[in-house]
Parts: structure tokens; sequence; C-alpha cells
């Protein structure tokens, strides 16, 4: 990537996003693996409604080992997939325990063996637990690889991954990470983006879409 572009990038996002980090609330490594598991296809907010009664009828991960399936599916069935769900926390916590000692490994290929885990889950585990350089492309950073001209709307998302990490240094990929997010939730959005005032239409491959909505700060 021109340098010029990528420091036009970087010095944008951390005037709007300075100081942002992961938006699911958890305070055991598990709990952040079971809310990672539980945001795919839903949103983070909605993650956050239902965990604290999760993790509150279950404190430990023995009690989500041997909890009944119905039973966790009844404190999650607000949000998609629950089914699917609620039997990968209980089949990711007694993998856990028998295997891992009761703690979330940090190497991606186990973590990848976990049920519902893929790259971009472990990805986000490893950067926001043991801080390993990681950038994980969901949907909102991959929108925005492309629309930036990172990426191309066609590669995959491995390609993605690929290509971000060739533009940007290593110590920016998990601040980065979190402030595309960021940028795709509240501005740079799929179907409405704040395109007014967006000092990257320069450079945007989808210049002035929308200009009805101003950009929010929420750095």
């Amino acid at each position: 990537m021109d340098l010029n572009k990528r420091s036009k990038i970087l010095r944008y996002l951390d005037q709007q996003y300075p100081r942002v980090g992961c938006e699911l609330h958890y305070r055991k490594d598990y709990e952040l693996l079971i809310a990672v598991v539980l945001s795919a296809q839903t949103t983070d907010q909605s993650v956050n409604r239902v965990t604290p009664s999760l993790f509150k009828s279950f404190p430990r991960l023995e009690d989500l080992a041997t909890a009944p399936i119905l039973a966790i599916e009844k404190l999650i069935q607000s949000i998609g997939l629950f089914h699917t769900k609620a039997k990968h926390i209980k089949a990711i916590a007694n993998i856990l325990i028998n295997k891992h000692n009761g703690h979330v490994p940090s190497d991606k290929a186990l973590l990848t063996q976990l049920p519902g885990v893929g790259v971009k889950t472990a990805n986000v585990i490893r950067a926001e637990l043991f801080k390993i350089p990681e950038i994980a492309v969901d949907t909102h950073v991959f929108r925005l690889s492309w629309r930036l001209g990172i990426s191309k709307k066609t590669d995959s998302v491995t390609i993605t991954e690929k290509k971000l990490r060739n533009a940007f240094p290593e110590n920016r990929y998990i601040k980065l990470h979190h402030q595309l997010i960021h940028f795709g939730r509240y501005a740079c959005q799929a179907k409405k983006p704040a395109c007014q005032r967006c000092p990257l239409q320069s450079i945007c491959k989808e210049p002035h879409k929308n200009l009805e909505k101003p950009i929010i700060n929420r750095g």
C-alpha cells in the first residue's frame, strides 16, 4: 500500500477512534470465548444482554459443562442460532476442562478445534486475551478493506486478512482491528454510510454513496 494512503487511513482512525476495544463484556477467559462464539451473526449488544444471566446461572466452567442444553438455550434464545450455540457452549466447556486444564489456549490450531470457533474467532481471542498481533476479519473489517482499496470485493476473508497484514505494521494490528469495527458500525455502514465530511472519500471505492448522516465519533 502507498505510504501516504496508509498514513491517511491511520491518522483518520486515530482521530476518530483513539481509545477503542472489545465491546463484549466478560470477566474470565472462557467468558470471552463464549461471548465471541455467541456473537456470530448477531450484534455484541445482543450478546451482552444474554451473557450476564448465562454466567450468573452457571458461574463456573464446570457448571456450563454439566448444564442441560435446554437450560442454556432458554438463557440465550433471544439471539440467532441459539440451538447450535447452546451445544457449542456446553462442548467448549467440556473440552476446556478435559484438554486444557480449564483455560482457553492461545494456540490458533487448538482454538480452531473448538466447536463454533473459526479463524476469525481465534484471532479475536488471541488478540484480546493474549495480546498476540492479529487482525480478525469480520463483516465490517471485510467491507472497509475493499472500500478503502486495501483488498478487492471478490477477495476471500483469508486473502483480505493477508492484505491487511501486508498493508499495516504489526504493532497496529490489534488497535486497527477495533478501529475498523467501530468505523464500520457507527459511520461507514453497509447500507447507509455516513459519507458527509469523511476525509477518506478520496480513496474510497464507493465515494459519496450517502451524504445524509454526519460521522459519529465514538472513540
